[in-house]
């Protein structure tokens, strides 16, 4: 597996591919990885004829300093998953590298924006888009692969290569969870052992509107599922909403089109997203 720190060094390295009549897979992440991020590297390989691992922990993204201080980075753990998972390269480019002279970036991703991690993370999908469009730029892709458990994310980056008309498809993979429920996540290593099974409360409010789904109202549906959270130890619930999938508009009928239930909620000091398609496909 090649290891790659610079764009020039990337650059050669894809351009060969390209010359050879590859397609190429990329698959963006910010390291601490687990098996939801091998997940992609499997789904990437029905894609393409290479796949490509980045490794990046964005400062533009981060909203709190603090956050971005304590996020794990076990970079031998993640280079070793990664080689055992048939990834042909990964690039793990310096800051400097990525941001070697100020930047203004700021684009239109849509009103979606600004709703759920919108509100709570301002700024949040403009430092996203903004790496992942320098990662674009660099990998050259002919596909992309996220993961659903940051649904929202997604959404902004699908609109982001829509306004840039990037040819890239973005694929979207199924969350992987532990056998318990809990969504994989890097920063479930935070947790507790009091908290990690505190933390359980978001899938199963999520898994409790999805088999309700069609017995309730959307209304009640939300309410039942705060319920979950009114009395458990340790959590404190930022949102739990039902949403139209392309719009993440809160939906008032479950006619109106596709729709997703999303949660976001504080387990101990670490918060957590979730969610579950209820209606359709993302």
């Amino acid at each position: 597996m090649e290891v790659i720190h610079t764009k020039a060094a990337l650059n050669n390295f894809v351009s060969q591919l390209k010359y050879k009549g590859n397609k190429i897979a990329l698959v963006p992440t910010m390291g601490a990885l687990h098996a939801g991020h091998i997940s992609l590297v499997d789904q990437a390989k029905q894609f393409a004829d290479v796949v490509i691992c980045s490794i990046f922990v964005n400062p533009t993204q981060f909203t709190d300093t603090k956050d971005l201080e304590k996020y794990p980075r076990p970079l031998e753990h993640d280079l070793d998953m990664l080689s055992a998972s048939g990834c042909e390269a990964v690039f793990m480019p310096s800051v400097q590298e990525m941001y070697p002279k100020p930047e203004a970036w700021h684009v239109d991703l849509g009103p979606a924006e600004f709703v759920l991690e919108g509100q709570f993370r301002k700024g949040h999908f403009q430092g996203v888009t903004q790496i992942v469009k320098k990662l674009f730029d660099c990998v050259m892709p002919d596909v992309a692969l996220f993961g659903q458990k940051d649904f929202q994310q997604v959404l902004m980056i699908k609109n982001m290569v829509e306004l840039f008309t990037m040819p890239i498809e973005i694929v979207t993979c199924p969350i992987i969870r532990e056998t318990d429920g809990l969504a994989m996540s890097s920063r479930n290593m935070h947790l507790s052992t009091e908290d990690r099974k505190h933390a359980l409360v978001l899938s199963e409010a999520l898994l409790f509107v999805a088999e309700r789904f069609s017995e309730d109202s959307i209304g009640a549906l939300i309410e039942q599922a705060k319920d979950f959270f009114k009395h458990q130890v340790g959590v404190e619930l930022d949102y739990f909403t039902i949403s139209n999938i392309t719009t993440l508009m809160p939906a008032e009928s479950k006619t109106e089109g596709d729709l997703v239930a999303l949660v976001a909620a504080k387990v101990g000091a670490t918060r957590l997203i979730d969610n579950i398609i209820l209606t359709g496909k993302n």
